[in-house]
């Protein structure tokens, strides 16, 4: 019986360590993560994310339909981190650190910054791995269609004379989410 316990334990610790490997590992070659980082005078702002790539298919409206929540990116859920709390529109984002999800449309997105971080991007159902409760803002902003195609999922923060963005940039799609320091 002893003998059969040990066996069992190792076994155990063998497929933890494979289902471990797929999940962070092997997952994560296809979308490698990466991270933004924006300082400007005492301004700081991190974006943590992994970056799927386009392949030949068909992105917005087939691979990430639109009118559903998608996790921006792959893997993981895309966290935003802020040491000053931030204005869009007219809401008001507190410093803190959050998990970013996008509601993709044709001619314009809902950007949703969530109090959850940390979790997987989907759960076991399909779908996004968000709590809507946890919900902080939602922001809206435009989706413009541009002639050239970016293979990479990119998200980027930049000044645009005076103003920040943040923006969203993948296959033919790109959606800038203005913000200022509150």
């Amino acid at each position: 019986m002893r003998k059969f316990l040990i066996v069992l334990g190792i076994v155990l610790v063998v497929i933890l360590g494979v289902l471990t490997y797929f999940r962070f590992y092997y997952t994560k070659s296809f979308s490698p993560e990466n991270e933004v980082k924006y300082e400007q005078g005492d301004l700081k702002i991190s974006v943590v994310y992994n970056r799927p790539s386009k392949k030949g298919r068909v992105i917005f409206g087939e691979l990430v339909p639109y009118g559903i929540v998608w996790r921006t990116g792959a893997n993981e859920a895309t966290t935003f981190q802020t040491n000053k709390d931030l204005k869009f529109d007219d809401k008001i984002l507190k410093a803190g650190k959050y998990s970013l999800f996008t509601i993709p449309n044709q001619e314009k997105w809902t950007v949703i910054f969530n109090a959850e971080s940390g979790q997987w991007g989907v759960g076991f159902n399909g779908e996004a791995n968000r709590d809507p409760a946890k919900d902080v803002i939602t922001v809206e902003a435009p989706s413009v269609t541009m002639n050239k195609e970016v293979e990479q999922f990119t998200i980027e923060i930049e000044n645009m004379g005076g103003e920040h963005e943040l923006t969203f940039i993948w296959d033919k799609t790109v959606v800038a989410v203005p913000f200022s320091i509150k």
